[in-house]
């Protein structure tokens, strides 16, 4: 990122920032102008990469906002709304949102280790507690995989549900990093029991029973870990969040986390924008999971081949597969790709749209979404000045 870039991206980062945190985007567009738990933590993330005091007590604050407001039984807002004197909470629409409980902990355990202050994590330790309570009982079979609804994530319009990827990973990362922390036996026995039931019915390298045997063995197999699974099959789409984050948190061999690598650079060096599309293969009209997807929203159809969820281009998750690829130690084709979603944030002006048309490169959806710049700073903070994100 040359220093025109970097300085656009933080720019945006603080006009996103609000007295009572990050908002989704620094224009009051939809329901952006709201402080959200996914967006949040991923901005709180830049700002901690970016060491910029303002940003930081900006993330401090975003963190506060969601805590104030967790539900009784221990959920975290999706988002929270200030209208003068009225607060608006949201837990989701159509479905919760089981992701910003896992982006909180993650958060709240980032902040502390970044300030070396156990005690941040002490503030909010019944918070965190009731948190896991909560993604214990979204188990359902108690068997350590966590049961997602549609529309249950960030990738609130597309088809995945049931045992999500990105939603199993994401729990993952926090119970590491909260362990980082309390070094707690039982979480340490959780972390290992998620782990297996990963290795069992996402990679298959168990001869343990599989939740669902007769559709994984139906499931064409590919050099990445499917989306999800339910009882009536697998999702085979790539999901290059999920993907992303299992190279993070360097689960599976070696072989493994670079055959995922192998296929994305091979599925990227394919499109016009040269970063990776959110999933991949777009659903089609003509596919049977088409109804699905063109049902599942709550005001407008967005989801047409290669935009949004459906094959549509993020930068912001094209910053964590950076992340991936510095893990791996690739920082060459690291920077590659941090110059192209460098060229995505700065079309018209430095818009920083939310998602980009992966055929056409069209800007699609919210501009000056400020996740995009944050993927971009976290980043370049990475390559160049070598951030670490608290994986374990």
């Amino acid at each position: 990122m040359n220093s025109n870039h970097y300085i656009k991206s933080i720019e945006l980062l603080r006009k996103a920032s609000s007295t009572n945190g990050f908002l989704a985007s620094a224009l009051d567009i939809s329901n952006y102008k709201r402080v959200w738990s996914r967006d949040g933590v991923i901005c709180g993330l830049a700002a901690l990469a970016s060491g910029d005091d303002e940003l930081i007590k900006t993330f401090e604050k975003t963190i506060h906002t969601l805590a104030a407001h967790q539900h009784e039984i221990g959920t975290i807002p999706s988002n929270v709304a200030f209208k003068g004197k009225k607060v608006e909470v949201s837990y989701g629409g159509l479905a919760g949102r089981v992701d910003a409980v896992t982006w909180f902990i993650i958060g709240v355990c980032q902040l502390a280790h970044y300030k070396q202050d156990h005690q941040i994590v002490e503030t909010y330790k019944s918070h965190i507690d009731k948190c896991l309570a909560m993604l214990n009982a979204w188990e359902f079979n108690n068997k350590h995989l966590m049961y997602v609804p549609l529309s249950g994530n960030w990738a609130d319009e597309y088809i995945t549900d049931g045992y999500v990827l990105y939603d199993q990973l994401l729990r993952l990362w926090a119970l590491k990093s909260y362990n980082h922390f309390e070094n707690n036996k039982d979480i340490s026995n959780k972390i290992i029991a998620i782990e297996e039931q990963l290795y069992i019915n996402f990679i298959g390298d168990s001869d343990s029973d599989k939740f669902h045997p007769r559709a994984y063995e139906a499931m064409d197999k590919k050099s990445y870990l499917p989306a999800s699974f339910s009882p009536s099959g697998y999702k085979t789409q790539y999901d290059a969040f999920a993907n992303s984050l299992f190279v993070m948190l360097d689960l599976g061999t070696q072989e493994l986390r670079e055959n995922i690598i192998s296929y994305s650079q091979n599925l990227l060096s394919k499109t016009r924008l040269k970063v990776l599309p959110a999933f991949w293969p777009p659903v089609m009209e003509e596919d049977e999971e088409w109804n699905l997807l063109k049902d599942n929203c709550k005001y407008e159809f967005r989801n047409f081949p290669y935009e949004f969820h459906n094959a549509g281009s993020w930068p912001m998750v094209n910053g964590f597969y950076g992340l991936a690829l510095a893990h791996m130690g690739h920082d060459n084709i690291a920077q590659e790709l941090l110059k192209n979603v460098n060229r995505l944030n700065e079309q018209k002006e430095f818009s920083f749209y939310e998602n980009f048309h992966t055929k056409t490169g069209e800007p699609i959806g919210v501009p000056k979404c400020a996740w995009s710049a944050a993927g971009a700073v976290i980043l370049h903070q990475t390559l160049i000045n070598n951030f670490k994100i608290l994986v374990d």
